[in-house]
């Protein structure tokens, strides 16, 4: 049951063929149009939904600056908690979007400030961290925000053409899902730069895939209803390599202006890339941002590399939010791990009143880059890596355990020892997520 949660490989609806009047509805059902607008003209209803939203502001700004934390963990806890809120689920559905949507931009900000190698490694770093050492970190924190700003904007004209093909081309895609995850992780193989990269990479690959297999359909007591391992999963794999090798960091260097380099056509081009393969995967279960960040790259000009890959990353990152959003409403089945807190939460699918609040949350997410990004790398950069890595790690250990009891505790230690493997055979650590694709290709 907890797998099958997990992975969402459920085939859904076609509802998008039911006409212009009307919208998928709550659980499946089509609601006419009218019934969705009449409510954002209710001033009690507005104020409502613009504090809940507030609210999920909040915690994906927490979840986005607190390095290892995601807005899952937030969107699961609201959904343990849903019933016994006394407001709409609509309500708290505008909470968890919010916080996912927030999140997708604020995520690049401890990215960029821990872990940033010395200069004489840097070659070695990621492009982020190869910006931040040349200085250029506060550029990499506004190329970020216009990579997920752009993604948001894209999506407005790409929803319902993309949306249209992937409903009716998913039966297809149902019936061939091993063979077509098999390709993909073939690609991420054979795209590493190296053939020691690449064979660390599917042994990542298999090792994530076993431990899933291992994990997911474990259903551990804890302290919260809302529980699971999808959350000591993810904070091993990908939030504590990066909290133990930001240990080793040397610290963010002076900082030149805040001028983007990049020309417009290479912006274009990146930001394009990473929204169209961000929305694309949205719709394919096991296959995350990061993934689509990578299929993005052919996009990005080589002269560029380094900042269009920022672009590409935070413009793919958001448009699977975004994207995820619709195929809930479109297919019935999560593809994050916010959808799968708003599908548990039994929230109405009013796909007007959600994209109002994922276009909210998407305007305070872009300023608040902005306003919090250059603080962030001139405090935290600064600070002893050290302790921050260790208080953070125990946050998590306590998230993994209040999600998973002790048992999510020690899968959260198994998963993060896993994720120090793939760097440091040379290989993305983007391979770990056959901790998803492993079991769907198993089915």
């Amino acid at each position: 049951m907890r797998r099958a949660a997990a992975l969402a490989v459920a085939v859904g609806g076609d509802p998008w063929s039911a006409g212009p009047h009307v919208y998928p509805g709550s659980r499946g059902h089509l609601v006419a149009m009218d019934a969705l607008v009449r409510p954002v003209v209710d001033p009690g209803f507005a104020a409502a939904a613009l504090a809940f939203l507030c609210g999920g502001v909040a915690l994906g700004t927490a979840s986005g600056l607190v390095p290892g934390l995601h807005a899952n963990n937030f969107a699961l806890l609201l959904a343990g908690v849903a019933p016994s809120i006394s407001a709409d689920p609509l309500l708290v559905g505008v909470a968890m979007l919010g916080a996912g949507v927030v999140h997708s931009f604020l995520d690049i900000v401890p990215a960029l400030a821990l872990g940033v190698p010395d200069a004489a490694t840097a070659v070695a770093a990621l492009p982020g961290h190869r910006l931040v050492v040349a200085g250029r970190g506060r550029e990499a924190v506004r190329l970020s925000a216009v990579g997920s700003g752009l993604a948001v904007a894209l999506a407005v004209p790409l929803a319902v053409p993309i949306t249209w093909v992937m409903v009716r081309g998913y039966p297809v895609v149902r019936a061939h899902l091993p063979l077509l995850l098999g390709g993909v992780v073939a690609f991420l193989v054979l795209t590493e730069s190296s053939k020691r990269a690449a064979l660390g990479g599917l042994v990542a690959f298999l090792a994530s895939a076993a431990l899933g297999l291992a994990t997911l359909d474990a259903d551990p007591s804890a302290p919260l209803d809302a529980g699971g391992v999808l959350a000591p999963l993810f904070a091993g794999l990908f939030g504590a390599p990066v909290l133990v090798e930001a240990m080793r960091g040397g610290g963010v260097p002076p900082q030149a202006d805040a001028r983007i380099a990049m020309s417009r056509r290479g912006l274009a081009a990146s930001a394009g890339g990473g929204s169209l393969a961000g929305a694309v995967v949205g719709y394919v279960p096991g296959v995350s941002a990061a993934i689509a960040a990578v299929a993005a790259l052919p996009a990005v000009p080589r002269d560029e590399s380094d900042r269009g890959f920022v672009v590409a990353t935070s413009g793919a990152n958001t448009a699977n939010t975004i994207f995820a959003l619709f195929a809930l409403v479109a297919l019935g089945t999560p593809r994050t791990g916010v959808t799968v807190a708003i599908d548990r939460a039994e929230v109405p699918f009013a796909l007007p009143i959600l994209l109002v609040a994922a276009a909210t949350a998407s305007a305070c997410g872009f300023a608040l880059v902005l306003l919090v990004g250059d603080a962030y790398l001139r405090v935290v950069g600064n600070a002893d890596y050290t302790r921050l890595s260790v208080g953070v790690l125990a946050l998590l250990s306590g998230i993994s355990f209040a999600f998973a009891g002790a048992f999510g505790v020690g899968v959260f230690v198994l998963a993060g020892a896993l994720g120090l493997v793939p760097p440091r055979v040379g290989a993305r650590r983007v391979h770990l997520m056959g901790v998803l694709i492993g079991p769907l290709i198993v089915g």
